[in-house]
C-alpha cells in the first residue's frame, strides 16, 4: 500500500555569514555577488556597518530577495536568498 504522505521535501542550506563591517566601497558590494554567484541557492546572512541602500536595487534587478534587520549596535543584517 502506497505511502499516503507527501514526500519531504529537500532540507534547507545551511545560510552562509559575511560580516562585511571595516571594509570600503565598493568591497563589501563585490563581497557580497561573489558569494552570490559562488554559492546562489544558500541563503547568505551578511552584516553591514550602515544600511546598505545601493545593494537593494543590485539585488532586485538580480532576481534576489532580501530582508533586513536593524541590530542593536547600529550594523544592518541583510538575509538574501533566490526568489522561488
Amino acid at each position: 500500500m502506497p505511502d499516503p504522505s507527501p514526500a519531504p521535501s529537500p532540507a534547507p542550506q545551511r545560510e552562509r555569514f559575511l560580516d562585511l563591517r571595516g571594509l570600503e566601497p565598493p568591497a563589501p558590494l563585490m563581497r557580497v555577488f561573489e558569494a552570490l554567484d559562488a554559492a546562489p541557492d544558500v541563503p547568505l546572512r551578511v552584516r553591514f556597518p550602515r544600511e546598505p541602500f545601493p545593494l537593494y536595487a543590485m539585488l532586485q534587478a538580480g532576481g534576489w530577495i532580501r530582508r533586513t534587520v536593524a541590530r542593536d549596535d547600529g550594523s544592518y543584517d541583510v538575509l538574501i536568498t533566490k526568489k522561488a
